[in-house]
Order: structure tokens, then C-alpha cells, then sequence
């Protein structure tokens, strides 16, 4: 049984299914910058977890965050945030993208294996380099274990990057403990011949596919 929102598993099964039948479509910042399909998953990810699916048109402080950074869109902080200005979903996207583009950059050099892995597995990685940032993948045992071919040990420590601090308590934050829930599964089992995605996928593909 998957333990991915049914929300979620949704609209990443219906993602899939237009890249099967090349329905998917995308706003380029330019024409260097097309997301592969690996992004565009990451991105679903992201805009489920970050802001449970809407895009937030004011900053807000992340309190949860490190140095409670003022945040906007899908967990997007820096210069680009301007207290006060709305962001609108096309803002969002411009502002996300380059993110997750350097995410996927940075991926295709950390892990050995890249090329080996299937679209789901790589947006579990490219998800955790854009919520968590390079520096603390690099050097991981995660990223040890991926590039020493024991894949699904690799996705077994997502799980262990769901703390937070809270009043200056490092503490289990449930936000984080589903996304990694989410990036572990995917990561170790969609996709794989005989998993419920691809039967999934198939059922769509045929229009009659159940939710549970």
C-alpha cells in the first residue's frame, strides 16, 4: 500500500501519463532551461509539501526555517523576495525553476549513477537537493550508498532528514516527515517492473484506473 497522499500519487500519476503520451507542457524561462521530466516531478513534489499545493502570494517569515528566512512561492528565499510584493503562480514558476535546474545540475554530479536511475528516483534526489541544499548531500551516507550501487539503502536514509528547529528545540517537524516518507518510496519503488505505478499508469493509459 503506498503511503503517498492520494492527492499527491494523483497528480504525479497523471504527470507520468502525459509524458507517456507527450502531453506535457511547460512555461521556458528560455530555451536553455526546459525541464526534463525529472524536474517537473521534483516541482509537483515541491508544490505539494512546500505550500501544500497553493502558491503563496505574499512572503511570509519561515519560522521553521533556518535564519527563519523570508519565503515565498514553494519554499523559494534569496534576494529575488521582496517583502510585501504578490507572486503570482507564473512569478513562482520563473523564481522555482532555475532552482530546481541547479538542483538537477548538482545531482548529475553527485551521483555516479545518475543515468542509470528512472524519473522517479531521480526527482526523490532532485527534491532533496532543493529543500536541503548541496552542502548537505554531499558527503551524506545516502550519497555514499548511491554511488556504491546500493540504491535502495541510498533511499532508506531520506527518512532521516525530518528535523527542524522550533523555539531553539531541534525537533521532528510532520511536514517533513511525509515528504520523506514520499521521496522513499518513490525513490525505492515506483517504477520498478510489477510496483503499482506501472499498473497504475497502464490503467490510466486504458481509462480505468480506481483510486483507493
Amino acid at each position: 500500500m503506498s503511503k503517498v497522499p492520494t492527492v499527491l500519487r494523483n497528480k504525479l500519476l497523471q504527470l507520468a501519463l502525459g509524458f507517456a503520451v507527450g502531453a506535457t507542457t511547460y512555461v521556458a524561462v528560455d530555451q536553455h532551461a526546459k525541464p526534463s521530466q525529472a524536474v517537473q516531478l521534483a516541482m509537483e513534489l515541491g508544490a505539494h509539501y512546500e505550500s501544500s499545493g497553493r502558491h503563496i502570494g505574499v512572503p511570509y517569515v519561515d519560522k521553521l526555517g533556518k535564519g527563519q528566512p523570508l519565503t515565498v512561492c514553494n519554499g523559494v528565499t534569496g534576494p529575488e523576495v521582496v517583502a510585501g510584493r504578490y507572486y503570482s503562480k507564473d512569478d513562482c514558476y520563473r523564481l522555482e525553476l532555475p532552482k530546481y535546474l541547479q538542483a538537477e545540475r548538482a545531482a548529475k554530479r553527485l551521483f555516479n549513477h545518475w543515468a542509470a536511475y528512472n524519473v522517479w528516483v531521480q526527482a526523490s534526489f532532485i527534491d532533496m537537493l532543493y529543500n536541503l541544499g548541496e552542502g548537505a548531500v554531499r558527503g551524506s551516507t545516502m550519497l555514499g550508498l548511491a554511488n556504491a550501487g546500493k540504491l535502495e539503502a541510498a533511499c532508506a536514509q531520506m527518512p532521516r532528514w525530518v528535523r527542524g528547529t522550533v523555539n531553539g528545540q531541534s525537533v521532528q517537524l510532520p511536514g517533513l516527515v511525509g515528504r520523506r516518507t514520499t521521496t522513499a518510496e518513490l525513490c525505492r519503488d515506483w517504477g520498478r517492473d510489477g510496483h503499482f505505478s506501472v499498473i497504475a499508469l497502464r490503467g490510466l493509459e486504458g481509462g480505468n484506473v480506481q483510486d483507493d
